[in-house]
């Protein structure tokens, strides 16, 4: 079975850090580009970082630049997304997916279409 799973949410507080994990079963991710959504409660899906399959890094929300990377490890067939300084604002689920195609660059944030079943972020105190 071809599937994402993502994991590594949880509670944090504000200021403090988080690493989610995508993990591909199924397929290699080895080739593809990976990207990084979030939805806040209430709000619609937003994408955040994409990494290519060379490891170049795209951002789809500025407002995580300085605060959110993302790497790969194909070796494990995992991408991560290593989140600091979280902000109450970065509460949300957070979904990994794979570009329409399967593709190796990173592309528009709306040419997605496998998705993860998520994992959700609460940044509280």
């Amino acid at each position: 079975q071809v599937e994402l799973v993502e994991s590594g949410g949880g509670l944090v507080q504000p200021g403090g850090s988080l690493r989610l994990s995508c993990v591909a079963s199924g397929f290699t991710l080895e080739g593809y580009a990976i990207g990084w959504f979030r939805q806040a409660p209430g709000k619609e899906l937003k994408g955040v970082l994409c990494i290519s399959s060379s490891g170049g890094t795209t951002y789809y929300a500025s407002s995580v630049k300085g605060r959110i990377t993302i790497s790969r490890d194909d070796a494990r067939n995992t991408v991560y997304l290593q989140m600091n300084s979280l902000k109450p604002e970065d509460t949300a689920v957070y979904y990994c997916a794979s570009p329409r195609g399967g593709g190796s660059n990173c592309p528009g944030p709306d040419e997605y279409d496998y998705w993860g079943q998520g994992t959700r972020v609460t940044v509280s105190s």
